[in-house]
Formats: C-alpha cells, structure tokens, sequence
C-alpha cells in the first residue's frame, strides 16, 4: 500500500503515516560489522518499524527529499524522512518549514529577530525569515532512512 500524498514539490514529497497497519520484520539483534559473529543464525522477536520509528502517532508523517541541498548533514535526494509535529523546533536541528507558500527542509538557525534556514550544500544559499514571510516550522525531523539500493546499481 503507497502512502497518501499531502503535498509535492520540487524539493520534497510529504506523505501521511497510517501507523496503525503493523508489519513485523524478522530482527537479529546486533549486527557485526566487523568479524562474523557465530550467533549469526539466530533471530529474536520481530521489529515493526512503526513502533520504532513512531513515537507520536498522531503528529508523525513522512516525507522523501528531492534534491541535494542536504548532502552535508548526510541527507541525500530520495531519502525517506520522518517528521514529528509534536516537538518543538530547536535550533541546529532540522525540520520541514513552510515559508511562504512552499516546504523546504533545512536546520534552523533561530535569532533574536529571525530565524535562517540552512541548507548542507554551499550550492544553496541559506534563506532568512522574519515578521513579513509566511513562516511555520512543521515539524522536526526524527529519521532518515536511505534506501541502499539506490545507491547500488546491483539492487
């Protein structure tokens, strides 16, 4: 089942999250990066990624990047995002803003008087706000899941 789309643009997808579907995946624990680990072959309970990615199931959505404007805080274009509108913007974090008529992501830089939004590409150039935008912090965002096989033409 696709999620349903809230909002499209040249920068970045937003969906909603129905998290009362449930979906576990077989979990096994650690994972060893390094050496192979003899307890390789054992699986414990299932993780379902809703419960683990949805801490407020009322206030969460997901959204996919477009674009490149995030590459220094290791968000790359189709990444998959997880925001929660529930918490409060802070600054230096990252969140979906929505300056006039438009989503953008980007960290927030908060000032006495305004409020810039940064982007992680020196491509971009960052964007101030203050009293005369239309300015929202949407929500701030809590995951990036990045879909490997994007980056491997073997997948």
């Amino acid at each position: 089942m696709d999620p349903k789309i809230l909002y499209s643009s040249k920068t970045i997808d937003l969906f909603a999250i129905t998290p009362e579907m449930e979906h576990e995946i077989p979990f096994t624990g650690s994972i060893s990066a390094g050496f192979a680990s003899p307890a390789g072959d054992y699986t414990e309970d299932g993780i379902d990624f809703n419960k683990f990615l949805i801490r407020h199931p009322a206030a969460t959505f997901c959204g996919r990047t477009k674009g490149l404007s995030m590459l220094k805080f290791g968000i790359d274009d189709q990444d998959w995002l997880i925001f929660d509108r529930s918490l409060n913007p802070v600054d230096g974090k990252i969140a979906v803003c929505f300056v006039d008529n438009e989503y953008t992501l980007k960290q927030l830089k908060i000032e006495k008087d305004c409020c810039w939004l940064m982007p992680g590409n020196d491509d971009y150039k960052p964007i101030r706000v203050d009293a005369n935008n239309q300015f929202v912090v949407t929500a701030m965002l809590t995951f990036v899941i990045k879909p490997f096989w994007f980056y491997d033409s073997a997948y």
